[in-house]
């Protein structure tokens, strides 16, 4: 048996390459359309949300006077604390990550970085409020909330209204603007341009009002959801009430019920609506595309850049709406991932949610990103009514429909000679082509109501568009949110 032996490295070998950069795009090619997301949602972020909760408890305890001996603090101690994740900045960053080197926690270096503050500006006799009466998911599930919130809410949603907006404008200036409808790819009864970005207006719309009502839970309840330690050291306070008091101070709801950590419900439910907005204008962007291909729309060439292909100079890709479609995709089935797997923790605990969430940026970052695609090839595209002029004059056949509701109603009514309508539009228009003359030939000969013969031959594929113009009315009024 003959040996099998790597091969050897020679000169002309790919050498290691001595470069770094981002591995996620987000952070690399798209880092500057993602860049709003970051204050929210990046490690540092986190961090800063830690703070945030840890200095609120702090001074909330004192308020309330919870712990024998400790009242509330004078209000420069309480301006000093809260300047603490206010002024937490990249160097700030970079100091607490030194300190979670040590630790190897990345909670517990937030404490010590609160605590080593709290010396330098002469509150080391209240060093031990920090963190007390706390577990790692107290903090950290009202950070995460606090972070989702504001990124969704501030960034997220404004660039979602601000498509909605986008396609209610474009569907009212078209809504008169026919178009050859095309079911199961083929040519069907027409509509309008309008109606058909109504119905997606529409659909999204419906869509962000959830994610809009959206609840961000917290729990605020120690090591495993019970309060033991609490009662233990301070038995006659209220513990779940000064709990639910703190949460909702927060702008948050407080959960009651959890093991050591927030179940996560109401996060899935979040993403799952967001996942859901996705695949709308998912399904956006491909028939955007497909209306591209048809010649439907005319791409503007100096809103979409001015080079389409490498090697065919005459192209002009449509990039906006497939950089959305791919974008969507990832985002999807990242909240897929989040929603399926942060709602299970073995027993009262596991980690496994703390690498998951860490990927919640990623995955709302791949929507927004998409977002912006969208808007900005919608921005980049307006209708061709000559290529929809041509397609409705040359697919008369669609024209059987209302024909045939015509000769039924009409025979209903008592008119004589009119039975088998469907058949006799059938055998009229499967597979061929049907000019207007063979149109206006048939109807003609079938001895209908003089009203109704007149009514029909004075139809066209263009003017058979029924109430699609006016159903875009009921188009609702989209919020006009600052998008960023």
């Amino acid at each position: 048996m003959s040996e099998h032996r790597a091969p050897e490295s020679t000169s002309t070998s790919t050498p290691v390459p001595s470069i770094s950069g981002p591995l996620s795009p987000l952070d690399g090619r798209y880092a500057s359309a993602t860049a709003p997301l970051q204050p929210y949602l990046c490690e540092a972020a986190l961090n800063r949300y830690r703070i945030h909760v840890e200095v609120e408890w702090l001074i909330f305890l004192c308020e309330r006077a919870v712990i024998p001996g400790v009242g509330a603090l004078p209000e420069s101690a309480v301006v000093y604390l809260r300047a603490l994740p206010e002024k937490f900045d990249d160097a700030a960053a970079r100091e607490l990550a030194t300190i979670e080197a040590e630790t190897r926690h990345d909670v517990k270096a937030v404490e010590y970085f609160i605590k080593k503050r709290m010396d330098a500006g002469g509150l080391g006799h209240l060093r031990e409020m920090v963190h007390i009466f706390c577990t790692s998911e107290d903090i950290n599930s009202l950070a995460w909330a606090l972070g989702v919130r504001d990124a969704v809410r501030r960034c997220w949603l404004p660039r979602a209204w601000g498509l909605v907006a986008d396609l209610s404008d474009l569907a009212r200036a078209h809504a008169q603007l026919p178009m050859l409808a095309h079911t199961h790819g083929q040519p069907a009864s027409p509509t309008t341009v309008g109606k058909e970005l109504a119905v997606f207006a529409h659909r999204l719309h419906r869509s962000l009002r959830r994610v809009e009502t959206a609840e961000y839970y917290g729990k605020f309840s120690g090591a495993t959801g019970t309060f033991s330690a609490h009662t233990t050291a301070i038995p006659d306070a209220n513990w779940p009430e000064l709990a639910r008091d703190f949460v909702e101070s927060l702008g948050l709801t407080w959960n009651p019920l959890t093991t050591q950590i927030e179940s996560y419900d109401a996060l899935a439910d979040l993403f799952d609506d967001i996942a859901h907005v996705n695949r709308i204008a998912h399904n956006l962007a491909t028939d955007m595309w497909t209306y591209i291909s048809l010649d439907y729309f005319h791409q503007n060439l100096a809103a979409q850049g001015s080079t389409g292909s490498s090697t065919m100079p005459h192209k002009v890709n449509p990039i906006r709406f497939e950089n959305a479609e791919a974008n969507l995709e990832i985002s999807s089935g990242l909240f897929a991932v989040l929603s399926q797997t942060l709602v299970t923790s073995r027993m009262q605990r596991d980690l496994t949610d703390s690498s998951t969430k860490r990927n919640i940026g990623v995955a709302l970052g791949h929507s927004y990103l998409a977002l912006d695609n969208l808007r900005r090839g919608l921005a980049g595209v307006d209708p061709n009514p000559a290529k929809l002029a041509a397609d409705l004059n040359a697919n008369w056949e669609v024209l059987g429909e209302p024909i045939q509701q015509a000769m039924r109603a009409a025979a209903l009514g008592g008119a004589e000679h009119l039975e088998d309508p469907y058949e006799r539009l059938k055998a009229l228009t499967r597979g061929r082509k049907v000019t207007a003359d063979d149109m206006r030939e048939f109807i003609a000969g079938l001895g209908l109501p003089e009203e109704l013969e007149q009514r029909l031959l004075a139809l066209t594929p263009a003017g058979y568009t029924g109430l699609a113009a006016q159903l875009v009315d009921f188009l609702e009024d989209t919020p006009r949110l600052a998008a960023s």
